[in-house]
């Protein structure tokens, strides 16, 4: 079920991106042969509107817009894409990136709508919490027993079967300040099996309070909460920005790792990859789900905007030097360019995908 969830996420941010190049195109007045929902072969024909042709096809791994005068010399004259005013050229190209952009911005406004795990200060009247390790210090009793940031505790008590009044930051400080040296035993789920450990509270584990009994763990009261969908719809902006922000330092540090000749692609994941990031947020249920997909769908749109041939930033880049140099690029260049882009992404994936299958065995 959770491979089938992945293969709809790419196949709607996929398609969602390739409408953005539909409406542009179609406003435009440039032809729209055919609109496809995955990956030749085709399967069969929904119908036919106008000029355009609606196909659902055989690999379900996206979709594609195929425009007249888009490829081939042949195809010239009233509806051309290679006959279109550069600016609208630049315009249907831009469209793709635009639509990922919206999507992002609605899939966080649902997923806010719907609720999402966020940092509490304490729990309303009837509200599940959990409380998550944060963080843990070096060194510490917690890491010598094994304890994990992203650990949930569900448990904590002491060698006289005294329990932790409740499940929050300040009872988990409050109990282990007052048991000095005595022997606690944490409960607590790590990667979704449940552990438990016995731990003695330490003095000098914390730097701002050395004398303080600690276990040397950060903690964190999580609540799925909801917003109405006009608060929804505000902070989706934020959330989006930010991840704009998140995907393109990443982005950044792989491209200095590329440049640098010591490419580190441990970090970077393919739809296997994919598969298990979105089996642990559906855990945290399905808003979670639809902040996975927002981040998915903002890294195609940043990824769209690098100028590699076959990529819309790369097709960008071709449309400018044409505009400066004002004459158009040897479509016999443009077409042996788009190969080695094809190639270029075609071994990048293959790459990534070994990566995802060794990390899983």
């Amino acid at each position: 079920m959770t491979a089938l969830l992945v293969i709809a996420i790419l196949v709607l941010l996929i398609v969602v991106h390739e409408l953005g190049h539909f409406v542009a195109a179609k406003v435009s007045r440039v032809r729209v042969e055919e609109f496809g929902v995955g990956y030749p072969p085709r399967a069969f024909i929904l119908g036919k509107f106008g000029d355009t042709e609606y196909t659902i096809n055989w690999i379900p791994f996206g979709g594609f817009v195929r425009l007249f005068g888009d490829e081939g010399e042949g195809q010239r004259g009233r509806g051309s894409y290679i006959d279109a005013p550069r600016w609208k050229q630049a315009l249907i190209l831009v469209a793709g990136v635009a639509m990922n952009v919206v999507a992002a911005w609605a899939l966080f406004a649902g997923a806010l709508h719907l609720g999402v795990p966020q940092v509490v200060d304490a729990p309303r009247e009837g509200e599940i919490t959990r409380l998550l390790v944060s963080d843990v210090v070096a060194g510490s009793p917690a890491e010598v027993a094994g304890i994990a940031p992203g650990d949930e505790i569900i448990g904590l008590e002491d060698a006289n079967g005294a329990e932790i009044s409740a499940i929050t930051p300040v009872a988990f400080v409050e109990f282990v300040r007052e048991r000095p040296g005595e022997q606690l035993t944490v409960r607590y789920l790590h990667q979704g099996a449940e552990a438990e450990s016995v731990i003695i509270p330490a003095q000098g584990v914390l730097l701002r309070a050395a004398g303080q009994p600690a276990l040397g763990i950060a903690l964190a009261l999580v609540a799925n909460r909801s917003l109405s969908w006009s608060e929804a719809a505000i902070a989706a902006f934020s959330q989006t920005t930010k991840g704009f922000a998140v995907v393109a330092h990443d982005l950044s540090a792989l491209a200095k790792t590329l440049a640098s000749g010591a490419p580190d692609l441990s970090q970077v994941v393919g739809p296997v990859g994919i598969v298990s990031y979105v089996g642990e947020a559906s855990q945290n249920g399905f808003g979670a789900v639809l902040s996975l997909a927002a981040l998915i769908s903002i890294n195609l749109a940043i990824i769209n905007l690098i100028p590699i041939p076959a990529l819309d930033g790369g097709r960008l880049a071709i449309l400018a030097l044409e505009a400066m140099t004002r004459r158009n690029a040897p479509r016999l260049a443009v077409q042996t360019l788009n190969a080695l882009g094809v190639a270029l992404i075609i071994l990048l994936m293959v790459t990534v995908t070994y990566q995802d299958i060794a990390r899983l065995l």
